[in-house]
């Protein structure tokens, strides 16, 4: 890529467990603008006439969930539609019965993609964002998981406040039993200036990650960077920051794509007064006990990561992290040498930046799949990782 296009970024600092070596290990990141990706290929045909005043359209990308998407749509579609004009679901190739569910609704506010193939949370986030820019137009566009949805009265509330200074803003995401989802924290940059990087030298992730005190705040926070668990999206953010990497399928996509909108300029804030339910038992933590697929994805990725980030120091960063990663292995009784097979292929796809093994690929190496995706959401970071924790759409 021409050094001329090329953005420079900063990024969460690499962190080892809360130990003091990493807490003051600091990385750069250099990311690259938003792929120019081939189109998606969906079944049935974009409308060329968009929708007028359009303000507000959700995307929700889902994969043999049908139980998360039922309450989710519910939710969504006891929202008046003045303040919500669209839904788009992306169903990522379903097989449990959500394709005749999602065509017997008969709300005309549900737009309905179904991909040929699973492409993953990140590329449903992709498809979904694509269909909504060119179809809807909308003026803002908000992003989350089948299994998130917003509180009642949260998207009324949004459309009733002041946006103007923002270009995205992101909700507090609350566990159905009242917690706040730590691992959906928002985050600031911890190299924006000399009082976050000495916080985040101090205190770890605690330095720049958000905390109870703001989510019990009614302030706007700015913030640098979100996951997708009820993150709205403005005309100029999608501008400024494009479409998810669809390459990545999981794990990444959130991270990568609000820095990009923030280091172009993009405003992000936190509104502790939009509430969202999230309805995960995940507890966050490491991989221990996560399908050898989905590892594979979350190590590939991370050293793309990685890489991108440390610059010269991306040698030593491996250094840190994939002895860590071996060590897993002990996790993992009885499948000890398939982890073993899994990471070596990981790492050398991500040291290349290999990206293009079909997700059936991958499940054939390290699968079988699961009918139905898990409920727990393996998002929180890995002793080693720039990725918090969001969702599991494989």
């Amino acid at each position: 890529m021409d050094g001329n296009q090329a953005k420079k970024w900063s990024i969460d600092r690499i962190f080892l467990n809360g130990g003091w070596l990493a807490q003051l290990m600091t990385i750069r990141i250099v990311l690259p603008p938003a792929p120019e990706l081939a189109p998606l290929r969906l079944h049935g045909s974009l409308q060329s006439q968009r929708q007028p005043d359009c303000q507000l359209v959700a995307v929700v990308p889902t994969h043999n969930r049908l139980a998360h998407l039922r309450q989710t749509i519910k939710r969504l579609l006891e929202t008046p539609s003045h303040a919500l004009s669209a839904i788009v679901v992306v169903d990522n190739a379903s097989d449990d019965g959500t394709a005749a569910w999602l065509a017997c609704q008969p709300d005309p506010r549900l737009h309905v993609l179904r991909l040929s193939e699973n492409l993953g949370g990140a590329g449903g986030f992709a498809a979904g964002l694509k269909y909504a820019r060119r179809r809807l137009d909308p003026a803002w566009m908000l992003l989350m998981d089948d299994d998130a949805r917003p509180m009642p009265g949260a998207l009324e509330a949004f459309v009733a406040s002041d946006k103007a200074s923002w270009d995205a803003i992101a909700g507090a995401a609350y566990r159905r039993e009242g917690q706040i989802c730590e691992f959906n924290f928002p985050m600031r940059d911890p190299f924006a200036n000399l009082r976050t990087f000495l916080r985040t030298a101090l205190l770890g992730r605690k330095g720049f990650h958000l905390d109870a005190q703001d989510y019990a705040g009614s302030q706007m926070v700015p913030v640098d960077a979100a996951t997708f668990v009820g993150l709205f999206l403005s005309r100029r953010a999608l501008a400024l920051g494009g479409l998810p990497d669809r390459r990545l399928f999981i794990y990444g996509d959130d991270v990568l794509q609000t820095l990009r909108l923030s280091r172009a300029g993009g405003r992000i804030g936190f509104n502790p007064a939009l509430h969202f339910e999230h309805d995960t038992t995940f507890a966050g933590g490491g991989e221990n006990g996560m399908p050898l697929w989905k590892l594979y994805y979350r190590y590939r990725n991370s050293l793309i990561i990685y890489r991108e980030a440390a610059g010269w120091f991306f040698p030593l960063v491996c250094l840190i992290v994939v002895p860590r990663w071996v060590l897993g292995a002990r996790a993992y009784k009885g499948q000890r040498k398939a982890y073993l097979k899994m990471l070596v292929q990981a790492v050398w796809h991500g040291l290349r930046r290999q990206t293009s093994v079909a997700h059936d690929m991958v499940m054939r190496w390290y699968g079988p799949a699961p009918t139905h995706s898990p409920a727990t959401k393996p998002r929180s970071a890995p002793a080693l990782s720039v990725m918090p924790a969001r969702r599991d759409q494989g």
